[in-house]
């Protein structure tokens, strides 16, 4: 790809529009000159150099990549004219056929990154339409390598899928976190020791995960083979119903996703 992009971000002033500029900008994908991002009322102060404002085609008249950062229910009403350009888009469900045609545009890539954009860990999985072109798909990897890492995928159905598993990122192990975090007030432990104690296990795990490259079912199959506390917690959980939970969870959170794109 080249050296810089001019980029635009619809929906720049949003967090994850934001955190995508931030991510870009320190990557030095995009110069501050070259970087143009959409406002709905005040304009944010961040981002010294940068164009702003509320006229999203005026955005994309100045751009070559277009990043449409806004809720599925509120795309139907973008009137955006991108004819030539590569449209990246982060919404769930809305496919690429429907993104090409609403914007005039045959060089369309979905991706769903999630929170974790914010502090450069998100992982971003992605699909682009067949008349990409491979620049194209180099801008789509830079970008999203920038927030995280970042996939490739084989179809639309696996970033539907992916919507639930990983775009709703944080919230999965943030969820377990409270449910161990209000065993432990309860217990008695004062609310600062329990949320560092439970914030550093999570933290901990992840970084374990990701600098050994471990699999998670070796990392509890380990656990349970020294037959103590853990595997003790282990095994009640997993009795109570904790992976036909998870995974009903992910269903459902799949079947949201193909609604949401049919809305």
């Amino acid at each position: 790809m080249s050296a810089s992009i001019r980029l635009g971000i619809v929906g720049g002033a949003g967090w994850l529009g934001g955190a995508i500029a931030d991510a870009a900008l320190q990557a030095g994908i995009v110069q501050p000159q070259n970087l143009a991002l959409s406002h709905r009322s005040a304009r944010p102060d961040r981002f010294a150099g940068a164009f702003w404002t509320d006229d999203n085609q005026a955005l994309a008249d100045r751009c070559d990549v277009i990043v449409l950062s806004v809720r599925p229910r509120d795309w139907p009403a973008l009137a955006i004219d991108a004819k030539g350009k590569l449209v990246i888009s982060v919404m769930a469900g809305i496919r690429l056929a429907e993104i090409g045609a609403r914007h005039g545009t045959r060089r369309v890539a979905r991706t769903l990154p999630n929170a974790a954009a914010e502090v450069a860990r998100s992982y971003t999985p992605w699909i682009a339409s067949s008349d990409a072109t491979g620049e194209d798909r180099a801008v789509v990897r830079a970008i999203f390598s920038a927030c995280g890492s970042q996939d490739e995928v084989g179809s639309e159905r696996d970033i539907d899928y992916l919507t639930g598993l990983t775009g709703s990122g944080p919230a999965f192990p943030a969820l377990l976190a409270d449910a161990m975090m209000r065993h432990a007030i309860a217990f008695g432990l004062q609310p600062e020791v329990a949320q560092r104690a439970v914030n550093t296990v999570l933290t901990g795990t992840g970084r374990l995960l990701e600098l050994k490259d471990a699999s998670p079912a070796d990392t509890v199959k380990t656990f349970l083979g020294y037959r103590g506390t853990t595997a003790a917690a282990i095994e009640t959980m997993r009795a109570g119903g904790f992976d036909q939970a998870v995974a009903k969870g992910l269903t459902a959170a799949f079947e949201k996703s193909i609604a949401m794109g049919e809305a």
